[in-house]
């Protein structure tokens, strides 16, 4: 993917850092989205910084509509995360394609996997080529207290 590309509807997405609008990021997902509620800002700023952030805005306004974080090295291991399309486009296909641009930006590193964690949204993602873990039991997290 270019720094933009365009979607369904008009909408484009973009993986200049910025273009995010940071203060609409952080009322999204501190407020709204069930694995943030309270993050803080400062918190959502660094996981920014240090993440490959990717934004889908509106055709007439520009407007942020949606947006996706992923977690990577660039060269063998990406995490998906935060993925949040606003309340008022969903329905539109804004998050089936925010995802399919994610994945294209990432296959050509030669990436062995992208993980994402979902409690709601699987037939999304499996649209898109995920699937559930083949060997969950391989896997382990380790969870600080905040």
């Amino acid at each position: 993917m270019t720094d933009a590309q365009r979607l369904p509807g008009g909408y484009e997405l973009s993986t200049d850092p910025a273009r995010i609008d940071l203060d609409r990021v952080h009322r999204w997902l501190s407020a709204d989205a069930y694995w943030a509620i309270g993050r803080p800002r400062e918190k959502q700023e660094r996981a920014v910084a240090g993440s490959l952030n990717f934004g889908v805005y509106a055709p007439a306004s520009g407007e942020q509509v949606a947006y996706a974080r992923v977690v990577t090295d660039r060269a063998t291991f990406a995490w998906l995360c935060d993925v949040y399309v606003d309340p008022s486009v969903r329905g539109r296909g804004i998050g089936t394609a925010l995802v399919g641009g994610v994945r294209a930006h990432l296959e050509p590193l030669g990436l062995r996997r992208v993980l994402l964690a979902t409690e709601d949204a699987h037939g999304v993602y499996a649209k898109l080529g995920f699937k559930p873990l083949d060997t969950p039991d391989h896997w382990m997290a380790l969870a600080f207290e905040q």
